[in-house]
């Protein structure tokens, strides 16, 4: 490959270390005690107002009219046709939303928040500047804020203030347990020493990646292309209310909800790489040398080895050989038969419905 066919595909979390010295041993960590990663490249927007509650409601795929202060959540904004535009983590504390995505989404999403205020009482801004996240993961993150002097909320998306300003929020990925701090910026390296000292070991990226890879949890743009639609990544359980209406792109989910089911899934892709180069996100997913899906977040996992999240064709078979990436970086690949969710024998709701009217 000569260097003007070298593919280079940006690296959303290189403002943030990738490693502390040994990314196998901060895995282990975030899996069997627990370890902190700096993700303060994160972007954060801030929505208080008397109406934020009422007013998100209308614009996001979750239900939140109701959101208990203390409480959280996962949404996301669709566009018209009901397709995967952003994703973001929420949580309700004091008189404030909080709303929590990655930085290169956040310039796109407030613009939209703010174009839809209206009349309505809220005011949306960014609070990149005022708010760092920090995120422990692993099975002692309730003991590392406990030995840290922070409240330790109950509960997936259970939030929290923080002592001095700030968010802690649980959360429940990417690890068996974890718990996002958004603390204030100026602060940031204290809070780090405040969590290491209690027993957090130093991590990376590349560890939180890899753990989120296992978990089978997307991340928007790697993981997610222009026609993704929420059902194929899995996000209907943890983003998205099937009941409500009134938000964009609401027509579609329910659509596929009730009368079929999604073109693609997301699963996870055993590599044998080897030596060779890892595929990249976006490269494409081939059976018998035909395009079966496309691949999404690559990584290397203590256990597992190389291993990438990929959206597959609906009709490729759990056992089907394949191979991912492209040019010289194709790996030989199978479906990791645990990350595989068949579908059920029932057809959909309303399609049943439909059978039985015949």
């Amino acid at each position: 490959m000569t260097e003007a066919e070298i593919v280079v595909v940006p690296d959303p979390d290189e403002a943030v270390p990738a490693h502390r010295g040994d990314p196998p041993a901060e895995q282990r960590a975030m899996a069997r005690t627990a370890a902190v990663v700096d993700r303060s490249h994160r972007g954060v927007i801030a929505v208080p107002g008397e109406e934020r509650l009422s007013w998100l409601h209308l614009l996001l795929s979750q239900h939140v009219s109701a959101l208990p202060e203390g409480s959280g959540t996962e949404a996301l904004i669709l566009d018209a046709q009901g397709r995967v535009l952003h994703h973001m983590v929420v949580s309700h504390v004091g008189d404030t939303v909080w709303l929590d995505t990655d930085q290169a989404d956040l310039p796109e999403l407030l613009a939209y928040l703010q174009k839809m205020v209206f009349w309505s009482k809220v005011e949306p801004r960014d609070a990149t500047g005022e708010l760092a996240v920090l995120s422990i993961v692993g099975p002692e993150t309730a003991s590392v804020l406990a030995k840290a002097g922070v409240p330790v909320p109950e509960g997936a998306h259970a939030s929290a203030a923080l002592p001095g300003g700030g968010v802690v929020r649980r959360m429940p990925w990417p690890g068996p347990d974890a718990a996002d701090l958004l603390v204030p910026r100026a602060e940031q390296a204290t809070w780090w020493e405040r969590l290491t000292a209690a027993g957090a070991r130093p991590a990376g990226t590349m560890a939180f990646e890899a753990l989120r890879v296992e978990s089978r949890r997307p991340r928007v743009h790697l993981d997610t292309d222009e026609r993704t639609i929420p059902h194929e990544v899995d996000w209907i359980p943890s983003a998205v209310h099937l009941t409500k209406g009134c938000y964009r792109g609401q027509e579609t989910v329910a659509r596929v909800a009730n009368m079929g089911r999604p073109p693609r899934r997301l699963v996870r892709l055993l590599l044998d790489a080897g030596d060779e180069e890892l595929p990249l996100p976006g490269d494409p997913v081939l059976r018998d040398g035909r395009p079966v899906g496309r691949v999404g977040s690559v990584t290397q996992h203590h256990e597992l080895g190389p291993v990438a999240l990929a959206l597959l064709k609906r009709s490729v078979p759990v056992d089907a050989p394949l191979t991912a990436g492209a040019e010289d970086r194709i790996s030989p690949a199978v479906v990791d038969s645990d990350s595989y969710v068949p579908d059920e024998e029932a057809p959909p709701p309303g399609r049943a419905a439909q059978l039985r009217i015949r």
